[in-house]
Formats: structure tokens, sequence, C-alpha cells
């Protein structure tokens, strides 16, 4: 007879392909079906973006995701023999801001809602994962943990959603993140809960997914997915990866921040990079444009797939830099943390040279092609 544990595992595996398989058909059936729900189109600048690819297709790939968010908490009831993990505070809380992160996208999708109504929706999302517990503690005072905590939320939203404009590239990076957690989670003995079931369906939903978005991609995700993804990485990164606090210790650690900001590094070094760049030109860093690292990373010559991979394998290894830290933690030294702070700034100003050649290549480009408009 097979034990409790190993009944859960063989669950979860089975709950990941039945994700893969649901989101697939899902997505297929959208794809079919859909018209102009969150068509997205390169002429056409939304809010906050402009699409890379040149072609109108449909952004609801964000449904699989909800949808299959939603059925791991049906599931859990049946793999699970600890029901009690259904009635946490903070899983209610995670439940309702993720869903609320979801109707945003929706509506921006639908309706190109205004950036204050989308702003108050994303601090709304954040104020409930605080109310309901999930919060950064980064001091002894609950103010500065929740205004921080606020910063987190509405920040990974925003650059989940700013990462979301070239083929595969927000999908494959949340992915990444994801595992990250997970894999804290089975390095910390925490593998049988509610949130690596959570983790484990959402990956999968993201693999059905990504059948749809590799480039060159029939579907875009659309805010709908990745407004959704930004509050569920923002909630699941408080909850496995700014745990890590010493008590009693410093008032403000920062081997704490390590390891969100390894596994973020790609979508927080996008969005740090654009919002310098563009208010540096007295530009609104809302509104959208193709000066993204992952643009110059194109610039510079490199596919879209390419860029893809090449972002992938920063996020991978950043990654398993974490795991491997989170393993060792409790003969981790500050030295050692301070060696991975310096690895993020080296890659950071990597990605910033890469960024500078890839501009200067696309305005040599630009005026080879004017000269010739000329002559």
């Amino acid at each position: 007879m097979l034990n409790n544990e190993v009944k859960i595992y063989i669950g979860y595996f089975i709950f990941f392909l039945l994700a893969i398989v649901f989101s697939t058909l899902i997505n297929g059936l959208f794809l079919r079906f859909s018209k102009t729900l969150g068509i997205r189109q390169n002429q056409t600048q939304t809010q906050n973006m402009i699409r890379w690819a040149s072609t109108t297709k449909p952004s609801v790939g964000g449904f699989s995701f909800y949808i299959v968010f939603l059925f791991s908490f049906t599931a859990f009831t049946f793999i699970a023999f600890d029901k009690s993990d259904l009635f946490n505070r903070q899983l209610i809380g995670l439940l309702l801001a993720s869903s609320i992160g979801f109707l945003i996208g929706l509506a921006d999708d639908a309706y190109n809602t205004n950036p204050i109504l989308k702003f108050l929706g994303q601090l709304m999302c954040a104020v409930i994962l605080i109310i309901s517990g999930v919060i950064i503690n980064i001091t002894d005072y609950y103010a500065i943990n929740a205004l921080f905590t606020i910063f987190w939320v509405i920040g990974i939203m925003n650059s989940i959603n700013m990462l979301d404009n070239m083929d595969g590239i927000t999908a494959t990076i949340s992915g990444i993140i994801l595992l990250t957690c997970l894999s804290v989670q089975i390095i910390q003995g925490n593998f049988l809960s509610i949130y690596s079931l959570i983790i484990i369906g959402v990956v999968g939903s993201i693999g059905g997914f990504m059948i749809f978005n590799f480039h060159p991609s029939k579907l875009y995700m659309g805010d709908t997915g990745s407004q959704f993804l930004g509050v569920l990485l923002a909630g699941i990164g408080i909850l496995t990866l700014w745990k890590f606090r010493d008590v009693p210790g410093p008032v403000i650690q920062f081997k704490q921040f390590l390891f969100p900001i390894l596994v973020f590094s790609i979508p927080i070094i996008d969005t740090t990079t654009v919002f310098y760049r563009r208010i540096m030109r007295r530009q609104s860093p809302f509104v959208g444009g193709r000066d993204h690292t992952t643009h110059h990373l194109a610039y510079l010559g490199l596919t879209d797939r390419q860029v893809l991979f090449f972002l992938s394998a920063i996020a991978i290894v950043s990654s398993g830099f974490v795991c491997g830290m989170v393993y060792f933690y409790d003969f981790l030294e500050s030295a050692v943390t301070l060696v991975f702070f310096v690895y993020f700034i080296i890659l950071f100003s990597v990605m910033q040279y890469l960024y500078e050649l890839g501009k200067k290549r696309k305005m040599k480009i630009e005026s080879e092609e004017k000269k010739l408009k000329i002559a």
C-alpha cells in the first residue's frame, strides 16, 4: 500500500499534467473562437505598452492561468490529507488579491482603463495581501513593512506587465520564478502544501499557454494574464523568498533582500532600466515604447527566440544561486551574501552595456536607411 505522502506526490504530478492539457485546450478554444477581446496590434498603443510583433493577435491567454489557479483549490481537497490549509488567512488573501489582479487586467484588455484606476486596483491588491498577513517584515515597524509591501506588489505587477512585450518572455520568466519558489518550498520541507499545488498548477497552465505563445506566437496573455501573474508572483515571493530574516538580528538585513532580487532579476532590471531612461528623456515611464532590454537585445541582432533563451538562462542561473544559498542557509556568511550582491550589480551593468550597444546599432541602421531614402 502507498503511504499518504507518496499518494500526494502522485496527485501533484497528475495535476501538473492535467494543468498543461487543460491550459492547452482552453487557449486552443479561445484562439479558435475569439474575435476582438484583448486584440493587440503593433500599431496600436495601449496605455502602457506597444507590442513588438507586427501582427494582430488575441490577448486571451491569461484566462487559462486564472482558471487553473482556481482549480488548484478544488484539486487540493482531493489530493491532500490536511484540509486546514484551505482556511488559511494568507491563502484567502492571495486568492482575493489574485482575483482582483485578474479583473484589473480583464478590464484593461476590454476597455483600456485609465492608468489611475489601474493603479488603484493594484493598490487594493497590495492592501488585501497586507490585511491577510502576506506582508514583508523588513523592520520591526508595521507601517514601514506595509509601505514596502505596497511598493513590492505594485512594482512587480507593473514589471511583469511591462516585460510582456515579446513572444514567450513573460510566461517563461514567470514560470522560472514560480519553479524557484517551489524549489525553496521543497528544500525547506514545505512541499506538501496548497501553495505548492497552486504553483504546480499555474506552471502547468503556463506550459500549455507557451504552445501558442512561443515565437512566432498565435496569442498573447494580455493584461489579464500579466496582472494576474504579477500579483500572484508578488504574493508567492513574499511567502517564500522574503521570509529569510534572522531573529535576533540587525534592524535592516541586506541578506533578506538578496533572494527576491536575484529570483526577480530579469523583470527588476528591465523595469528599472526603462523607468530611469524614460525619466531622463523627460518621458512618462508609463507610456509604452520599444525601449525595453528585450528590444535592445533584438537591435543587437538576436532573434526573438535567442532573446528568450538568453534571458531565461540568466534567470535560471540566478535562481540556481538562490536555491543553493537556501540549501546552505545555516552556513551562509556575510561575505557570500556580498559576492552575490556584486553578481547582481555586474549583471545589471552588463545589461546596461548591451542596452547601449543595441541603441547604437539601431541608430546606425536608421541613419543608413535615412541616407538611402535621400539618395
